[in-house]
Protein backbone atom coordinates (compact mmCIF):
# COMPACT_ATOMS: atom_id res chain seq x y z
CA UNK A 1 0.00 0.00 0.00
CA UNK A 2 1.36 3.74 -0.81
CA UNK A 3 1.82 6.25 1.80
CA UNK A 4 -1.27 8.13 0.85
CA UNK A 5 -3.17 5.35 0.58
CA UNK A 6 -2.16 4.03 4.50
CA UNK A 7 -2.53 7.68 5.68
CA UNK A 8 -6.25 7.63 4.04
CA UNK A 9 -7.49 4.61 6.19
CA UNK A 10 -5.66 5.85 9.31
CA UNK A 11 -2.67 4.76 10.89
CA UNK A 12 -2.42 0.99 12.05
CA UNK A 13 -5.64 0.27 10.70
CA UNK A 14 -4.18 -1.57 7.29
CA UNK A 15 -2.61 -4.21 9.87
CA UNK A 16 -6.35 -4.84 10.98
CA UNK A 17 -8.23 -6.29 7.96
CA UNK A 18 -7.33 -6.70 4.09
CA UNK A 19 -10.27 -5.27 2.75
CA UNK A 20 -9.15 -1.90 4.26
CA UNK A 21 -6.19 -2.37 1.65
CA UNK A 22 -8.43 -3.32 -1.34
CA UNK A 23 -10.83 -0.57 -0.68
CA UNK A 24 -8.38 2.22 -0.25
CA UNK A 25 -6.09 0.86 -3.34
CA UNK A 26 -9.09 0.35 -5.44
CA UNK A 27 -9.19 3.44 -8.59
CA UNK A 28 -10.81 3.82 -11.68
CA UNK A 29 -8.20 2.76 -14.15
CA UNK A 30 -8.24 4.41 -17.80
CA UNK A 31 -5.21 2.44 -19.19
CA UNK A 32 -5.19 -1.20 -19.41
CA UNK A 33 -2.80 -3.27 -20.47
CA UNK A 34 -4.72 -5.54 -22.35
CA UNK A 35 -3.25 -9.00 -20.84
CA UNK A 36 -6.68 -11.51 -20.57
CA UNK A 37 -8.59 -12.21 -18.31
CA UNK A 38 -10.40 -15.40 -18.26
CA UNK A 39 -14.15 -16.42 -18.02
CA UNK A 40 -13.41 -17.96 -15.01
CA UNK A 41 -12.38 -15.21 -13.20
CA UNK A 42 -14.93 -12.83 -13.67
CA UNK A 43 -17.60 -15.65 -13.35
CA UNK A 44 -15.66 -16.02 -9.50
CA UNK A 45 -16.34 -12.01 -9.66
CA UNK A 46 -19.49 -12.07 -9.92
CA UNK A 47 -20.39 -14.87 -8.21
CA UNK A 48 -19.09 -13.29 -4.78
CA UNK A 49 -20.22 -9.77 -6.26
CA UNK A 50 -23.87 -11.08 -5.54
CA UNK A 51 -23.78 -11.35 -2.29
CA UNK A 52 -24.50 -7.01 -2.31
CA UNK A 53 -27.49 -6.17 0.43
CA UNK A 54 -30.78 -6.44 -1.51
CA UNK A 55 -34.07 -5.12 -0.28
CA UNK A 56 -36.55 -8.27 0.08
CA UNK A 57 -33.89 -9.97 -1.83
CA UNK A 58 -35.17 -9.04 -5.45
CA UNK A 59 -31.31 -8.70 -6.67
CA UNK A 60 -32.03 -6.00 -9.34
CA UNK A 61 -29.38 -6.43 -11.53
CA UNK A 62 -28.33 -7.81 -15.01
CA UNK A 63 -24.75 -7.87 -16.47
CA UNK A 64 -23.45 -8.61 -20.09
CA UNK A 65 -20.12 -9.82 -19.98
CA UNK A 66 -18.26 -9.05 -23.16
CA UNK A 67 -14.44 -10.06 -24.51
CA UNK A 68 -12.65 -10.63 -27.68
CA UNK A 69 -15.07 -10.06 -31.06
CA UNK A 70 -17.79 -9.00 -29.11
CA UNK A 71 -16.33 -6.51 -27.02
CA UNK A 72 -14.71 -5.43 -29.65
CA UNK A 73 -18.39 -4.73 -31.94
CA UNK A 74 -19.97 -3.11 -28.99
CA UNK A 75 -16.71 -0.72 -29.21
CA UNK A 76 -16.66 0.04 -32.92
CA UNK A 77 -20.52 0.70 -32.72
CA UNK A 78 -19.87 3.03 -29.62
CA UNK A 79 -16.78 5.14 -30.99
CA UNK A 80 -18.95 5.60 -34.50
CA UNK A 81 -21.85 6.80 -32.49
CA UNK A 82 -19.61 9.16 -30.55
CA UNK A 83 -17.65 10.78 -33.17
CA UNK A 84 -20.50 11.25 -35.44
CA UNK A 85 -23.98 11.57 -33.48
CA UNK A 86 -23.13 12.01 -29.97
CA UNK A 87 -25.43 14.91 -29.49
CA UNK A 88 -28.27 12.76 -31.05
CA UNK A 89 -28.19 10.46 -27.81
CA UNK A 90 -28.59 10.39 -23.86
CA UNK A 91 -28.84 8.51 -20.95
CA UNK A 92 -32.32 7.61 -19.51
CA UNK A 93 -31.37 9.01 -15.98
CA UNK A 94 -30.04 12.18 -14.77
CA UNK A 95 -26.39 10.98 -13.37
CA UNK A 96 -25.90 14.63 -12.10
CA UNK A 97 -28.12 17.34 -10.77
CA UNK A 98 -28.62 20.33 -13.07
CA UNK A 99 -27.41 22.67 -10.64
CA UNK A 100 -24.85 21.25 -8.19
CA UNK A 101 -24.99 23.11 -4.79
CA UNK A 102 -21.75 23.25 -2.66
CA UNK A 103 -19.51 21.51 -1.49
CA UNK A 104 -20.66 19.05 -4.65
CA UNK A 105 -20.14 21.99 -7.44
CA UNK A 106 -16.61 22.28 -6.05
CA UNK A 107 -15.38 18.85 -5.97
CA UNK A 108 -16.62 18.23 -9.31
CA UNK A 109 -14.91 21.01 -10.40
CA UNK A 110 -11.50 20.11 -8.87
CA UNK A 111 -11.89 16.73 -10.66
CA UNK A 112 -12.26 18.20 -14.08
CA UNK A 113 -8.78 20.24 -13.29
CA UNK A 114 -6.50 17.36 -11.53
CA UNK A 115 -8.24 14.57 -14.52
CA UNK A 116 -7.53 17.00 -17.49
CA UNK A 117 -4.14 18.16 -16.22
CA UNK A 118 -2.81 15.04 -15.09
CA UNK A 119 -3.31 14.26 -19.17
CA UNK A 120 -2.00 17.58 -20.18
CA UNK A 121 -5.09 18.53 -21.88
CA UNK A 122 -6.69 22.03 -21.41
CA UNK A 123 -10.23 22.23 -19.99
CA UNK A 124 -10.53 24.48 -22.81
CA UNK A 125 -9.74 22.35 -25.33
CA UNK A 126 -12.86 20.10 -26.33
CA UNK A 127 -11.24 18.40 -28.71
CA UNK A 128 -8.90 16.52 -27.17
CA UNK A 129 -11.41 15.91 -23.96
CA UNK A 130 -13.54 14.47 -26.42
CA UNK A 131 -10.94 12.53 -27.62
CA UNK A 132 -10.47 11.30 -23.85
CA UNK A 133 -13.98 10.77 -23.51
CA UNK A 134 -14.10 8.28 -26.59
CA UNK A 135 -11.37 5.56 -24.70
CA UNK A 136 -14.20 5.25 -22.39
CA UNK A 137 -15.97 2.89 -25.34
CA UNK A 138 -13.08 0.74 -26.03
CA UNK A 139 -13.14 0.00 -22.12
CA UNK A 140 -10.18 1.73 -21.88
CA UNK A 141 -7.96 -1.12 -23.58
CA UNK A 142 -9.17 -3.39 -21.14
CA UNK A 143 -10.01 -7.27 -22.17
CA UNK A 144 -13.45 -7.51 -20.58
CA UNK A 145 -16.11 -5.05 -20.50
CA UNK A 146 -19.43 -5.02 -17.93
CA UNK A 147 -22.48 -3.42 -19.20
CA UNK A 148 -24.88 -3.40 -16.09
CA UNK A 149 -28.55 -2.75 -16.07
CA UNK A 150 -31.41 -2.50 -14.02
CA UNK A 151 -35.18 -3.17 -14.47
CA UNK A 152 -36.51 0.16 -15.03
CA UNK A 153 -40.09 -0.85 -13.19
CA UNK A 154 -38.15 -0.65 -9.97
CA UNK A 155 -37.94 2.33 -7.60
CA UNK A 156 -34.54 4.28 -6.02
CA UNK A 157 -34.20 2.18 -3.49
CA UNK A 158 -33.27 -1.06 -5.84
CA UNK A 159 -30.71 1.65 -7.43
CA UNK A 160 -28.93 1.68 -4.00
CA UNK A 161 -29.23 -2.11 -4.22
CA UNK A 162 -27.34 -2.17 -7.56
CA UNK A 163 -24.94 0.57 -6.24
CA UNK A 164 -23.39 -1.53 -3.59
CA UNK A 165 -23.51 -4.84 -6.46
CA UNK A 166 -21.40 -2.65 -8.47
CA UNK A 167 -18.55 -1.90 -5.56
CA UNK A 168 -18.86 -5.37 -5.00
CA UNK A 169 -17.86 -6.08 -8.42
CA UNK A 170 -14.81 -3.74 -8.06
CA UNK A 171 -13.52 -5.26 -4.88
CA UNK A 172 -14.16 -8.68 -6.23
CA UNK A 173 -11.95 -7.67 -9.02
CA UNK A 174 -9.38 -6.08 -6.73
CA UNK A 175 -9.15 -9.09 -5.28
CA UNK A 176 -7.86 -10.65 -7.72
CA UNK A 177 -5.28 -8.12 -8.25
CA UNK A 178 -7.40 -6.38 -10.83
CA UNK A 179 -7.78 -3.29 -11.29
CA UNK A 180 -11.55 -1.34 -13.05
CA UNK A 181 -13.14 1.40 -13.97
CA UNK A 182 -16.83 1.90 -13.59
CA UNK A 183 -18.05 4.04 -16.34
CA UNK A 184 -21.63 6.06 -16.31
CA UNK A 185 -20.85 7.58 -20.08
CA UNK A 186 -22.11 3.86 -21.27
CA UNK A 187 -25.65 4.75 -20.40
CA UNK A 188 -25.87 7.69 -23.20
CA UNK A 189 -25.82 5.05 -25.66
CA UNK A 190 -27.95 2.74 -24.90
CA UNK A 191 -30.19 2.97 -28.15
CA UNK A 192 -26.57 1.48 -29.88
CA UNK A 193 -26.14 -1.11 -27.04
CA UNK A 194 -30.10 -2.54 -27.19
CA UNK A 195 -29.58 -4.28 -29.96
CA UNK A 196 -26.38 -5.01 -29.97
CA UNK A 197 -26.60 -7.04 -26.97
CA UNK A 198 -30.25 -8.63 -26.85
CA UNK A 199 -31.41 -5.98 -23.91
CA UNK A 200 -35.07 -6.61 -23.42
CA UNK A 201 -36.62 -3.03 -23.04
CA UNK A 202 -38.07 -3.14 -19.76
CA UNK A 203 -33.96 -3.01 -19.21
CA UNK A 204 -32.30 0.02 -18.20
CA UNK A 205 -28.74 0.70 -18.89
CA UNK A 206 -26.93 2.28 -15.99
CA UNK A 207 -22.97 1.59 -16.54
CA UNK A 208 -20.48 -0.27 -17.77
CA UNK A 209 -17.55 -1.55 -16.12
CA UNK A 210 -13.79 -1.98 -17.57
CA UNK A 211 -12.01 -4.54 -16.37
CA UNK A 212 -8.06 -5.98 -16.52
CA UNK A 213 -4.63 -5.15 -15.46
CA UNK A 214 -3.06 -1.56 -15.29
CA UNK A 215 -0.87 -1.06 -17.86
CA UNK A 216 1.78 1.13 -15.28
CA UNK A 217 1.69 0.90 -11.32
CA UNK A 218 0.13 3.78 -10.19
CA UNK A 219 1.67 6.58 -8.30
CA UNK A 220 -0.41 7.46 -6.08
CA UNK A 221 -4.07 8.43 -5.68
CA UNK A 222 -5.20 11.78 -8.10
CA UNK A 223 -8.29 12.26 -6.08
CA UNK A 224 -8.64 13.60 -2.64
CA UNK A 225 -11.58 12.19 -0.77
CA UNK A 226 -13.32 14.39 2.32
CA UNK A 227 -11.78 13.24 5.93
CA UNK A 228 -14.25 11.38 8.17
CA UNK A 229 -15.16 14.79 10.14
CA UNK A 230 -16.09 16.38 6.34
CA UNK A 231 -19.21 14.16 6.30
CA UNK A 232 -19.65 11.92 8.86
CA UNK A 233 -21.43 13.03 13.18
CA UNK A 234 -20.64 11.07 16.17
CA UNK A 235 -22.77 10.80 19.54
CA UNK A 236 -22.26 8.61 22.55
CA UNK A 237 -18.61 7.28 22.34
CA UNK A 238 -17.59 9.71 25.15
CA UNK A 239 -19.85 6.81 27.22
CA UNK A 240 -16.94 4.39 25.89
CA UNK A 241 -14.63 2.64 28.76
CA UNK A 242 -11.01 3.38 28.31
CA UNK A 243 -10.69 -0.49 26.91
CA UNK A 244 -13.79 0.18 24.12
CA UNK A 245 -11.49 3.55 23.10
CA UNK A 246 -8.33 1.19 23.17
CA UNK A 247 -10.05 -1.40 20.38
CA UNK A 248 -11.26 1.83 18.05
CA UNK A 249 -7.38 3.63 18.61
CA UNK A 250 -6.06 2.34 15.14
CA UNK A 251 -9.53 3.78 13.25
CA UNK A 252 -8.80 7.44 15.25
CA UNK A 253 -5.45 7.96 14.35
CA UNK A 254 -6.71 9.55 10.86
CA UNK A 255 -8.02 13.22 12.94
CA UNK A 256 -5.58 12.70 15.81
Amino acid sequence: MSAPEAAMIGEGAAVQSGIDEIIAGRFACRDFSGAPVGRGTIEQILRVARFAPSGANIQPWHVYVLAGAAKDKVSAALREAHETARDAHMSEYRYYASDLPEPYLQRRQEFGRLFYGSLGIAQTDIEARSGQTAKNYAFFGAPVGLIVTIDRRLEVGSWLDLGMFVQNVLLAAAGHGLQSCPQETFSRYHRILRPLLSIPAEQMVVCGISIGRARDQIAGRLMPRADVADFASFAGFEEQSATQMERTRPWEAETN
